[in-house]
């Protein structure tokens, strides 16, 4: 059995390897910041405001962090089954038994074990983007604040999958459609986690406050009046201390629905570029992205219960005696729920990128005409693009697994295209 199990962790192994040099050619070899010969010298061509050695700094970062990016999941991935495989997750469960704990105990320990070995094994890799960012100038984080806030995320991944899987697994162990049951109560717990996200989560990582420059406030209360909004949706976050990049956002759902605008963008761009940023935002709100999202979410949610639920029913029949997992509701079967979890996240992102990018297109396209002119919005976008280094027109996989918005070349060929069209 050890021989088996070795084999197949370095059968493993090797494709890791292979998968992680063919991933590294193909980010260094897809050039970013290339455009279209049409657009060449144009707005949307990055040598017209990128230095040479901007693009040069450009090329190596994106090339770096798109591998990290491709290789954060099947890493997560090889986590978890290195648990499973190598009975580390029986072991685990094996010794809480040992000691007589109640369940309500075991269980906690249980999950954190798993929670805190996946965290470290996969912290090299938070490490490498966070000192990329650094390296480059993004980030203006110091360390003892980084690891504050991943000490945070921590904890509320920990509780949130405590709870998530305490209840999935009760609800299995009672048999049945238990695919139904979890999908119907993972529709309240969906929405009360968008709810709360703002109000709750958010202020634990940072500080948020009315906007501090009086005359942009007034400019933003009467664009609010504008698009029918309640100006009290309102905030700016002290980024800075964090970021050189800028931003902005939308989030929530309900009466927690707030219009969010880093106060990195404030000191960074133009009022009028501000307002644009703004106009976009206000247009999530006008129509009701955020709800469709709540919609989204909980649709998706059904799909990945009964996909998973028939790949976790099939592969515990197949290896859960090998691997120690008893029955469809053994505690031991954790990791395996999050590898399939991940595994279907990643592989579904082409979907959920395209959807969000027509969102963020409709958003961009309501901005321009609320305010009637897309005056700003090029150089806003090539601000942006600058401070981050990034890249204008990324290539194929990587524009459909990581790119939830419009390439920066889209949004500033749209924003020309819509001046044309308005004759301005």
């Amino acid at each position: 059995m050890r021989l088996s199990r070795g084999s197949a962790f370095m059968r493993l192994m090797f494709i890791f390897v292979c998968y992680a040099i063919g991933i590294a050619i193909y980010v260094w070899y897809t050039s970013p910041n290339q455009v279209p010969d049409a657009y060449k010298g144009s707005a949307a061509d990055p040598t017209t405001f990128f230095t040479m050695n901007q693009l040069q700094n450009s090329e190596t970062l994106n090339a770096v962090r798109n591998w990290i990016f491709f290789m954060s999941g099947p890493w997560e991935w090889l986590i978890y089954f290195m648990l499973l495989s190598s009975g580390l997750s029986n072991r685990w469960r094996e010794t809480l038994e040992r000691k007589k704990l109640p369940i309500y105990i075991r269980f906690p320990i249980y999950v954190l074990l798993v929670n805190a070995v996946s965290f470290l094994l996969y912290f090299p890799l938070r490490v490498l983007g966070y000192n990329l960012s650094k390296t480059y100038g993004i980030s203006t984080q110091p360390v003892l604040s980084w690891l504050r806030d991943k000490m945070v995320g921590f904890g509320i991944n920990y509780l949130t999958i405590l709870a998530v899987s305490a209840v999935a697994f009760w609800i299995i162990s009672k048999g049945g459609k238990w695919w139904l049951k979890l999908w119907l109560i993972s529709i309240p717990f969906t929405l009360f986690m968008m709810y709360v996200q703002p109000v709750v989560i958010d202020p634990l990582y940072n500080k948020f406050s009315t906007l501090s420059d009086p005359v942009l406030e007034q400019q933003i209360l009467e664009l609010a009046a504008k698009a029918d909004i309640p100006a009290h949706r309102v905030y700016e976050v002290n980024m800075s201390a964090k970021t050189n990049a800028m931003n902005a956002y939308v989030n929530g759902i309900g009466s927690s629905l707030r219009i969010v605008l880093w106060d990195t963008t404030l000191q960074q761009l133009k009022s009028e570029e501000i307002l644009l940023i703004m106009a976009h935002e206000m247009g999530h709100y006008v129509k009701h992205h955020l709800e469709w999202s709540a919609v989204g979410a909980v649709g998706s949610s059904l799909v990945l219960i009964v996909i998973g639920g028939w790949l976790f029913k099939l592969i515990v029949r197949n290896r859960g005696a090998q691997w120690g997992i008893r029955s469809v509701s053994d505690m031991t079967a954790l990791p395996l729920v999050l590898l399939i979890l991940s595994i279907l996240s990643f592989v579904t992102l082409p979907v959920t990128n395209y959807v969000s990018r027509q969102a963020e297109t409709s958003a961009d396209r309501y901005a321009m005409e609320l305010i009637g002119s897309a005056q700003g919005s090029v150089s806003m976008n090539q601000k942006m693009s600058l401070v981050v280094l990034s890249d204008v027109n990324p290539p194929l996989l990587v524009r459909w697994f990581r790119d939830d918005h419009p390439s920066d070349m889209e949004r500033i060929i749209d924003a020309e295209r819509f001046d044309r069209e308005r004759g301005k």
